[in-house]
């Protein structure tokens, strides 16, 4: 057995993780096993993390964007003292299991620690971003009179195939123009994929391309010891207006003799005979599985640190203005402010309207009376009515007259601002709205284009996964766009939406159901909602001779029907189409066909 207790601790991370692997027959050992010593320092030494109470709200976050190599983080939440025992570590992978092939923010099986879902590679480095961000905000909003209720930080482990997916590139663009300095991504730079050689595909400079992006890039090259990784992220911590890159080279499967470095060791078990060779050049026991040494547990636990940390910031808290704390548990809590339905706009007598536009009004009604509603657009926000107005910006530094129009703007130095600029990034976008949300702390929505929802469909569906309540705005939704062409008409996207599991797609058909569907979008806590909304003016129904808009609660309601009650025949709509179904309604009506009109919104 090796002497000293950390190289003890990190192989016993190595060997869980080849244990587990080989009893599943299938994951991802070998980049878990060279990731061993960041898991280590990280879960050890650096986070402030509690695991007797995983979701304390000052802890750091923890994304493993490779979310392969999930067994690393499960191992070491094991051995930092959380409820995932050496039983599910036994169960990697196995249906119903608390130990799934990526981390997963399951609702039915929760794993404690693991903070978010991510399985496409990309996703976790706009997630943290989005973490990040709601720390940023959360801090300009509640830190006071030097009591720090938020501090913490974000860190994510992401891999080459991480970095070469577009949507870490839009996601790190944005954190980096935001100066979101309590950002860590450490990169696993260990050359191999599942086809060989990351050399057949990729090239690039990682490290400039994120000095580009306006990150502080450190590089710790072949040999690096624990000690040079602590002294990388002391100096990510002293670097407060860049988020930070620390590149890592590694190599996958370390230390087994005949699959290190090879792209075999990315995605299948080592076997029996590999695993007993590469145990004995770790000085470990061969016939020993799921060991843990004893000495290992105390030294790795985090249950005394943790409680500690803990302990020191409810002292904080108790000490802060009880006003503050009051608001601050309650949007942490997702509690909405009492009596915030009654701000949403009463359309009755309105003129014809876009309901983008109907949108628009309700989302400055809204920001009134909700202080933790934000959002924005993917640079859509004059044609998506998405803008927070300068009126309800949290106060912020002075500005000049030409800075007080973007008042509301999210911008650096501005981070208690409303609205989000989130450039032409509907991907990224996506991304950073799930880690924002997930984060806590705010209700948040993001805006595009029906058609460009084809940019954000990965994320999307991972929020309807974890049951997230993020809301998008989607306009511009049908073939009435007239000039713009087909390239910009969504034909197929209502019903593709639609058919994606726990995710509830709303299309109104005037201002008075659009009011109830963002009713509906802000008390929906258990999954996404899309609202489709129209570039084109509609006519608003007059309430007094047809069905109060409340039916939009039902999904579907009878909006006018035929005289006496039986209809001849059913016509049923939903948005821009609902108003030509009551014009045809007239139409039969006086042909002698009785017409019942259904508008199906949900």
């Amino acid at each position: 057995m090796p002497a000293d207790i950390e190289t003890l601790s990190i192989n016993t991370i190595r060997c869980l993780a080849m244990d587990a692997v080989q009893k599943a027959n299938a994951g991802h050992h070998g980049t878990a096993m060279a990731l061993a010593p960041i898991a280590y320092v990280l879960h050890r030494e650096r986070m402030r993390h509690d695991p007797a109470d995983p979701a304390w709200p000052n802890r750091d976050r923890f994304v493993l964007s490779a979310g392969h190599a999930c067994i690393l983080q499960y191992a070491a939440l094991h051995l930092s003292g959380y409820d995932l025992t050496m039983d599910d570590l036994k169960q990697f992978r196995q249906w119903g299991s608390r130990t799934p092939g990526h981390p997963e923010l399951d609702r039915e099986h929760p794993t404690p620690g693991v903070e978010i879902t991510t399985g496409p590679l990309g996703q976790g480095v706009g997630n943290a971003v989005g973490m990040a961000l709601a720390e940023a905000m959360l801090a300009v909003r509640y830190n006071r009179d030097g009591n720090a209720l938020v501090d913490h930080r974000t860190y994510a482990i992401c891999s080459d195939g991480d970095v070469m997916e577009g949507v870490s590139g839009e996601a790190s663009s944005i954190a980096g123009f935001l100066g979101l300095g309590k950002l860590c991504l450490i990169y696993d730079d260990n050359h191999i994929t599942i086809e060989g050689s990351t050399g057949l595909a990729f090239g690039e400079d990682v490290g400039l391309r994120y000095e580009a992006y306006g990150f502080h890039v450190q590089r710790l090259d072949d040999g690096w010891t624990t000690d040079d990784l602590r002294a990388a992220l002391d100096a990510a911590e002293a670097e407060t207006a860049r988020p930070s890159l620390i590149s890592v080279r590694t190599h996958i499967a370390i230390g087994a003799p005949h699959a290190q470095d090879t792209p075999e060791a990315h995605g299948a078990p080592l076997g029996e005979e590999e695993v007993r060779l590469t145990k004995q050049a770790y000085g470990w026991d061969p016939d020993k599985h799921f060991y843990v040494p004893d000495e290992v547990y105390p030294h790795f636990s985090q249950r005394e640190r943790g409680a500690a940390e803990h302990a020191a910031w409810n002292a904080v808290k108790a000490a802060a203005d009880p006003d503050t704390v009051s608001e601050f548990d309650r949007v942490l809590a997702g509690k909405l402010p009492e009596g915030w339905q009654d701000a949403l706009p009463d359309f009755s007598g309105a003129s014809a309207q876009a309901t983008r536009q109907s949108s628009g009004a309700c989302i400055a009604a809204l920001a009134a009376a909700i202080p933790e509603f934000v959002g924005g657009s993917a640079d859509l926000a004059p044609s998506t009515t998405t803008t927070i107005k300068a009126a309800e910006n949290v106060p912020g530094a002075p500005l000049s007259n030409k800075e007080n129009a973007q008042a509301d703007s999210v911008l650096p130095g501005r981070l208690g601002g409303r609205t989000f600029h989130f450039g032409i990034r509907e991907h990224g976008m996506g991304s950073i709205l799930n880690g924002f949300v997930v984060h806590g702390g705010f209700r948040a929505f993001g805006a595009t284009f029906f058609i460009f929802s084809d940019y954000m469909r990965p994320p999307v569906r991972l929020a309807c996964i974890m049951g997230l309540p993020v809301i998008y705005v989607w306009t511009h939704d049908s073939i009435g766009l007239g000039e713009d062409g087909p390239t910009h008409q969504p034909i197929e996207h209502l019903a593709s939406l639609r058919a994606m599991p726990f995710m509830r797609v709303i299309r109104p058909a005037d201002a008075t159901e659009t009011a109830e569907a963002w009713r509906l979008a802000l008390e929906r806590s258990d999954g996404p909602v899309g609202l489709a909304l129209s570039r084109q003016k509609l006519p608003v129904f007059d309430r007094s001779t047809l069905a109060p808009a409340s039916g939009v609660r039902k999904g579907g309601y009878v909006l006018a029907d035929a005289a006496g009650g039986t209809p001849d025949v059913i016509l049923i709509g939903s948005g821009s189409e609902v108003h030509d179904l009551l014009a045809a309604r007239e139409t039969l009506s006086a042909e002698g066909v009785g017409a019942r009109v259904v508008s199906l919104p949900d």
